[in-house]
């Protein structure tokens, strides 16, 4: 309510932008927002308008400090992993309900994953170049997320409707003082297992006939590859500036850093499309 009336779509949308323009005076300013943002949906918005201010030359990178966890909506619940329900068969709508709110509870997670990679290391000696990568990976996590959520939306849900995994953010919490162990285990690992995994859903969507859930999925995929890239491309840079053995201070990060074990089969041809060398990674598979 404002002046006793209440503010209604369009309205919103254009005090949200307005307010979002005073407060991303540099780019960290803005990422730092956004991770304060609990909105969904206000979240994916303010990153593709900050990426698009960004783009356009309008901001400094700045420098400002991200909060420990980001702002999260009062639902979905968010529950421990072992607590979480047995993923239903994708032949029910329920089923494939439950697989569109796991992948929209991941695509919100990647978008303030990014964006806390930005503020977080702003005072690294960092080319604008890395900043121009992930800024394009916030915007296009935000969009995979607003994908997500219409597609939910077409079986009259919406995300919040289902418990979700709790755990996704130790990865950002274990990493956060390390720029090299971030970007091993975000994109090289997390983002990297999704190109593993992701093909077979695409696939069984297509078994049973949800073709639109199918291209949404199919979307989401082909932009991780480039994602993963990213990843690869700044983990051998910074490797390369700190003279370091790029794939002996990959094994080295994930063996600290993360909790669980490279599984597999990889999707060798998708990790190579992203320029992820075999042998940084083959060697450590369980």
């Amino acid at each position: 309510m404002v002046a006793g009336r209440t503010i209604r779509g369009d309205e919103a949308k254009s005090e949200r932008a307005e307010s979002f323009s005073q407060f991303a005076s540099t780019l960290t300013g803005g990422a730092v927002a956004i991770l304060a943002t609990a909105d969904p949906a206000a979240k994916a918005e303010a990153s593709r308008r900050l990426a698009a201010i960004w783009h356009a030359g309008a901001i400094e990178v700045g420098h400002a400090t991200p909060p420990q966890r980001p702002a999260r909506p009062a639902r979905p619940a968010l529950r421990p992993p072992r607590e979480m329900p047995k993923r239903r068969a994708f032949g029910s709508a329920s089923g494939r309900v439950a697989l569109l709110h796991a992948l929209a509870h991941i695509e919100l997670n990647a978008i303030d994953l990014a964006w806390d990679l930005v503020a977080r290391f702003s005072r690294e000696a960092l080319p604008r170049a890395f900043f121009d990568d992930w800024v394009g990976v916030a915007c296009e996590e935000a969009l995979h997320f607003e994908l997500l959520m219409r597609r939910l939306a077409d079986f009259g849900a919406r995300y919040g409707d289902l418990p979700a995994h709790a755990g996704l953010w130790e990865s950002a919490e274990a990493t956060a003082d390390d720029l090299l162990a971030r970007l091993a285990v975000v994109p090289l690992v997390l983002e990297a297992r999704g190109l593993d995994v992701t093909p077979e859903m695409i696939a069984k969507l297509e078994r049973v006939g949800d073709l639109k859930s199918a291209a949404v999925v199919r979307r989401v995929y082909c932009d991780e590859i480039g994602h993963v890239a990213a990843g690869v491309c700044w983990f051998d840079t910074v490797c390369g500036m700190r003279g370091l053995n790029a794939a002996e201070a990959f094994r080295e990060r994930v063996r600290r850093c993360f909790k669980g074990e490279l599984k597999p089969p990889f999707n060798h041809e998708a990790r190579a499309a992203a320029g992820f060398p075999k042998h940084y990674y083959d060697l450590m598979k369980s």
